[in-house]
């Protein structure tokens, strides 16, 4: 690329003689490059070689396998530290806890995945309690039961990865954690599995009354995002395929509610497919209530308030699974206290993933965003970078030139231009000009530039990404 300041950043990395560098792809994957004593100054094969810089890999979900996929580990001593000893496929949990597919067709143990790596990757099941970036240090703590010895122990680091993703929101509402499923994790699906069962299996006990069966047989979603709308679906079909032919006598009994604050489910998404969705489920019978806030859960019911109008109503359930969008871990929430990131949701980091204020700390996945520079800060950098003969304006060759790397570095330019219906960059000359000839000065191509910068849009969570495929 040709922009200023952006190529004297990376040629400082590059000419640097150890560094490790991330960075992500337009399918939501991260690719991980490594160098070491690259030039001239290369040691000779029998000289001695220095110590290996050690990598810690905070996490084993979608964006720290992707980098481990990618890294060369021959070149580092790199570690692994997660609780979770498997990289689950997280879109199809949903599948899982209706047994549409078995959870080992989801899972790929840790060490099956980095024993195919170049070089040596250690794996240490545990959770990360504590992040000290002054000292390089990380603390963990392992959950495996009935250990001998201690469980807690701690890492030194040259490069950190933090890749720990993020726990349920429960926005505080009184009674989520005690009475709601979660759908985050393989146990998570196989107990909500094993819980839709127990419900059916009390229905049908004879000293029950049709009203208590029919609490029982109530099934709530709270959430109307990815997973909430497959999770319905998923159940919907589960229970009309499988489970009324187990037991027919409570078929009638049967009842899904999802519930959304919002005034559409899948509203993070085009209003088409939103729309789809609700219909979808209005023909099955799955009813869909949009704009309602649920305020209290307890072990028999839940209390839901309506927005428009303040009404709140309590109604009986025999399972409940909160989806609802995700918040910080504490172990993030405390790292970004200690590095003045106190005001965000999650850490903030750079192009390069590379943690905003911490020089080898970097964080992928659902614990971070990516904070995309904004192309108005390197405007005159890039003008001039572009006017190769120091002419004071742009041809049209030149424009062209410097949009072609302007669309790689700076992806919200792109959006722009579809946003404007412009068809390409010479479109854009013209409807700036109105003179395919006329050669543009620093305000023109600054007036060209001036709104792409508001394109700008947040990431969505990792699994997100993939888990809106089977619903279309």
């Amino acid at each position: 690329m040709t922009v200023g300041s952006f190529f004297i950043r990376t040629s400082r990395v590059l000419n640097s003689s150890n560094f490790l560098l991330l960075c992500t792809l337009s399918g939501g994957g991260v690719v991980a490059y490594s160098e070491s004593q690259s030039g001239a100054e290369r040691p000779s094969i029998e000289a001695n070689e220095p110590a290996k810089k050690k990598v810690v890999v905070l996490g084993t979900g979608w964006a720290a396998t992707s980098f481990l996929k990618d890294l060369d580990a021959s070149l580092y001593d790199v570690q692994v530290v997660s609780p979770r000893n498997y990289f689950a496929f997280t879109p199809l949990l949903p599948s899982v806890t209706c047994g549409t597919v078995e959870a080992r067709s989801i899972v790929e143990p840790v060490r099956n995945i980095i024993k195919k790596r170049k070089g040596e990757v250690n794996f240490w099941e545990a959770e990360c309690v504590k992040i000290d970036y002054s000292n390089k240090k990380v603390f963990c703590r392992s959950n495996i039961d009935n250990l001998v010895g201690s469980n807690e122990f701690s890492l030194d680091y040259d490069f950190l990865v933090v890749a720990v993703g993020a726990q349920v929101n429960t926005f505080n509402t009184p009674g989520v954690k005690e009475n709601c499923h979660f759908l985050k994790d393989v146990e998570d699906a196989q107990k909500i599995r094993l819980s839709v069962i127990d419900c059916f299996e009390k229905a049908v006990l004879p000293s029950l009354s049709d009203d208590e069966r029919r609490s029982n047989l109530h099934f709530v979603v709270v959430g109307g995002g990815p997973t909430g709308v497959e999770f319905a679906a998923e159940l919907h079909d589960y229970v009309q395929e499988d489970l009324i032919k187990l037991y027919p006598t409570v078929k009638d009994k049967v009842k899904i509610t999802l519930i959304q604050s919002g005034d559409h489910i899948l509203n993070m998404f085009d209003e088409r497919i939103s729309s789809f969705a609700e219909q979808k489920f209005t023909r099955d019978g799955v009813e869909v209530q949009t704009g309602c806030r649920v305020v209290a859960v307890n072990d028999k019911d839940i209390t839901v308030k309506v927005k428009s109008t303040g009404d709140v109503c309590s109604v009986p359930h025999g399972l409940i699974v909160w989806s609802t969008g995700i918040s910080t871990l504490p172990v993030i929430r405390d790292f970004m206290e200690e590095i003045g990131q106190t005001k965000r949701h999650v850490l903030a980091t750079n192009e390069w993933l590379r943690v905003n204020g911490c020089e080898d700390v970097y964080a992928i996945g659902d614990c971070s965003s990516i904070t995309q520079r904004k192309i108005m800060d390197d405007i005159t950098a890039i003008f001039e970078a572009a006017d190769k003969n120091n002419s004071g304006t742009l041809t049209i060759e030149e424009f062209q030139e410097v949009m072609d790397d302007i669309i790689l570095r700076y992806p919200q330019v792109e959006q722009y231009l579809k946003q404007k219906h412009l068809r390409d960059f010479t479109t854009l000359w013209k409807d700036l000009q109105g003179n395919e000839s006329k050669e543009i000065d620093i305000q023109a191509f600054k007036l060209a530039l001036s709104h792409a910068d508001s394109q700008v849009k947040s990431l969505p969570a990792t699994a997100q990404v993939y888990i809106i495929s089977p619903v279309t």
